[in-house]
């Protein structure tokens, strides 16, 4: 039986109420971190979740020392949407060991750094594409939606290269994907119709890759589905479906926010961007920096199997923890003056894309696009700006986990 917390009704310290996310800032939730992570690095919340703030106490649950687990699948998901459920029932992020190990080991073999190398010519191509198309949106309307034209595509065109999906299908895979964001539990802007839209696009791409698993010869084709057919003995079809479908979604809606709010990050310090373009900075470790300065992620969760103590305060076997990404990357206990961008910096150890087993596996492919993609942005649009034409030139998505602009409208010179 799960230990009981006995302090589940008490507010936060110092005064602070309980965190609730809801109540973050989703433009600038940092100052509202750094209230927390300074009272306290370890929050209960009212419905018995561990709030974790500070660096070393993230670190600590996701160095996999003590028995972490990422839980079960969210029993949010409705009755009536069996594929979803199905679908998401199959990520990978969702699998503890041993599953989880086989998944991610067969994953990973298009995600190393050979691999990502390998494919950076046809990242750059793509990305110089869109880049041009937005140019040429800016030169006819005086204003463009980077987000639209250029953050939210790039990854969706990048991975359906590598899962081998033709070019004719990839405006259908970025809809599908974006459909399937509306299922996001952390999306308190979601749609009423929002659980049926990400159900039909989980049935289409269910249908669509069993299709494809199901395809003659196509274990000899030298893409991701090819690998996993020829490497993935033992693992169901449904897990074959879910792992595609899952390295659709997790590799667009992240990629898309990390162009976007690394953009948005270097507009607000121009010296750093000058310097960027400078190339007196290496483009890889400025990226990382822009990782550690916004995540595009910015909480994740783990049960503990056992009890543990953080920070001086148990948490007992069985509870929920909620790891503040973001906070963890702006502790000035780790990283000095945390709150300034600075594309020099030594980013050891940000929490960006984790840590542990379950490290972002895409993380080397996540790091070329940004690379590659701010460079072909830079190269032809030199001196990008927020747009003054609009009214509402940039909106944030209502999301504090998958966090990041829905729209960013940019101007030339």
């Amino acid at each position: 039986m799960n230990e009981r917390p006995s302090d589940a009704a008490a507010p936060g310290p110092a005064g602070l109420p309980g965190f609730t996310p809801a109540e973050v800032p989703v433009t600038d939730p940092y100052p509202h971190y750094h209230r927390y992570r300074t009272a306290a690095p370890v929050h209960l919340a009212a419905d018995g979740s561990y709030y974790v703030f500070g660096h070393a106490e993230v670190a600590q649950v996701l160095s996999g020392r003590r028995d972490y687990v990422r839980g079960p699948v969210p029993a949010r998901i409705p009755q009536d949407c069996p594929h979803l459920s199905r679908t998401v029932a199959n990520w990978m992020v969702f699998m503890d060991p041993p599953e989880h190990t086989r998944v991610r080991a067969l994953v990973s073999r298009s995600f190393t750094p050979r691999t990502v190398q390998a494919l950076r010519p046809r990242i750059r191509r793509i990305a110089a594409r869109l880049a041009e198309q937005l140019a040429d949106t800016l030169a006819g309307h005086g204003e463009a939606d980077l987000v639209a034209g250029f953050a939210a595509p790039l990854p969706v065109l990048v991975i359906s290269e590598l899962l081998g999906v033709p070019e004719r299908d990839r405006d259908w895979f970025r809809a599908r994907a974006l459909d399937l964001e509306q299922a996001t539990s952390s999306r308190t802007g979601r749609r009423a119709d929002g659980f049926a839209l990400a159900e039909a696009a989980a049935g289409e791409l269910d249908a669509y890759f069993r299709a494809e698993l199901r395809r003659p010869g196509r274990a000899d084709r030298g893409d991701l589905i090819g690998l996993m057919l020829r490497h993935g003995a033992g693992l169901s079809e449904d897990t074959l479906v879910g792992t595609c479908v899952h390295l659709l979604t997790a590799g667009h809606e992240t990629t898309t926010n990390l162009l976007a709010k690394g953009l948005l990050a270097l507009l607000a310090h121009p010296g750093q961007l000058a310097a960027l373009r400078s190339g007196l900075l290496p483009p890889a470790a400025a990226v990382e920096e822009l990782v550690r300065y916004d995540p595009p992620v910015q909480m994740i969760t783990r049960r503990a199997r056992e009890r543990d103590v953080l920070a001086g305060r148990t948490i007992p076997a069985g509870s929920k923890l909620v790891l503040v990404l973001g906070s963890a990357n702006r502790d000035p206990a780790h990283f000095p003056h945390p709150d300034r961008l600075d594309l020099a910096r030594d980013t050891h150890r940000h929490c960006g894309f984790g840590t542990g087993i379950h490290y972002c596996v895409g993380a080397p492919l996540a790091r070329a696009e940004a690379e590659l993609g701010l460079a072909a942005l830079l190269a032809r649009i030199p001196r990008p700006a927020l747009s003054t034409r609009s009214a509402e030139p940039l909106r944030y998505a209502r999301d504090l986990v998958f966090h990041g602009p829905s729209r960013l409208m940019l101007q030339g010179d």
